[in-house]
């Protein structure tokens, strides 16, 4: 077996050696940093490690989520906390699904330059200024559709010169779309019901003692309702 190939990192400065096939992540544990915070699902999915980082004798600030992207050599690491973005305070039953409820929670939708750099720094690669095109259109179901994949890292917001809280528009339009504009799946409300009763605690007990490998089999051959 060929040696493993090691690459220089700095860490908020210090450098340190490490495997080239880790993460970001991976690589400050290995460096002996203990993740308290910041680490959530180390699947992607969650958006709590967005981290800044730039490579040695570059100028150039790139942000990613530490879980997915690999260290490369010379890479200047530092990690960010959760951005601080404008979360609004609303009830659902009290807005209409349209332009006019955008506006009024989160005007600044409207200040967008068109610079493009949320899309830039999105870790999920989604076209951030599109869905916020949408939005202010009143287009919300294009918009929740394109905001979709969002993990809410708040990358976006963290770049924008407008300051957007895309990510909160984002949500706002699929949860408006999934209760004005979206049709009703078919037996929903008395699943639901049913969950609640209980009916289904055995199921569930089964589906937490699968493993991973089990788990992605099960979803990967489900059936899916046209």
């Amino acid at each position: 077996m060929s040696p493993q190939k090691m690459v220089d990192i700095y860490i908020l400065g210090k450098r340190y050696s490490v495997p080239d096939s880790l993460t970001i992540m991976d690589s400050m544990e290995y460096a002996g940093y203990k993740l308290i915070r910041g680490c959530g699902c180390r699947s992607g999915f969650c958006g709590a490690c967005a981290t800044i980082y730039r490579i040695k004798g570059q100028k150039e600030l790139h942000f990613h989520l530490a879980c997915q992207k690999q260290v490369e050599e010379g890479m200047y690491i530092t990690q960010i906390p959760f951005f601080p973005g404008d979360k609004k305070l609303y009830d659902i039953n009290k807005l209409e699904p349209n332009a006019d409820s955008m506006a009024q929670l989160y005007p600044e939708i409207y200040s967008c330059i068109g610079c493009n750099s949320c899309t830039k720094g999105c870790s999920q690669d989604l076209n951030v200024m599109q869905y916020i095109a949408y939005a202010q259109r009143g287009d919300l179901e294009k918009c929740a559709h394109e905001s979709f994949d969002c993990v809410m890292c708040g990358i976006c917001a963290s770049r924008c010169p407008a300051n957007i809280t895309h990510y909160q528009v984002g949500i706002l339009a699929r949860r408006l779309t999934g209760k004005y504009i979206a049709a009703e799946t078919e037996y929903l409300i008395d699943r639901v019901i049913e969950i609640g009763d209980g009916k289904h605690d055995h199921s569930l007990e089964e589906l937490m003692g699968k493993t991973l490998s089990q788990l992605q089999e099960l979803y990967n051959s489900r059936d899916i309702e046209k």
